[in-house]
């Protein structure tokens, strides 16, 4: 199944230059854990819920001194729209992360897609091979 299938095309980006306050209410007011951060439609890095925490809060820096850029994770995986979820889970595994931007053939954003996206297709899946146990067990 491609990722286009799966991927939330509903995504919450900003500019790099993003005050950190306007990332933190962005996030509370979308109900999100994460900003995808753009350049010209493309994205440039992610900044998460934890990144403000471990990179800004618990390393004592001034919020208001800080942008987007400033406290993103640059080193961004992203994945294209046409490979497979098999493909997302090796690639946030390889690199330890939760989420992954969708990008189209020429690298524009269309979308992201979660461990929790790819945990819920899972469950789907395992109430399905269920329904089939069910149907085919002999009654005791």
């Amino acid at each position: 199944m491609p990722v286009q299938n799966l991927a939330r095309s509903d995504i919450v980006t900003a500019a790099p230059d993003e005050s950190i306050q306007e990332l933190a209410t962005t996030m509370q007011d979308e109900g999100v854990g994460c900003v995808v951060i753009t350049d010209d439609g493309a994205p440039v890095g992610i900044v998460t819920d934890r990144d403000l925490v471990m990179r800004l809060l618990a390393s004592g820096t001034d919020p208001n001194q800080v942008v987007a850029e400033d406290v993103m994770s640059e080193d961004l995986c992203t994945i294209e729209d046409r490979a497979g979820f098999y493909h997302a889970t090796e690639l946030m595994s390889e690199h330890g992360v939760r989420r992954l931007p969708v990008t189209d053939s020429d690298g524009a954003l269309t979308g992201i897609i979660t461990i929790d996206d790819l945990n819920e297709l899972l469950a789907d899946e395992q109430q399905e091979l269920a329904g089939v146990i069910r149907q085919q067990r002999p009654p005791y």
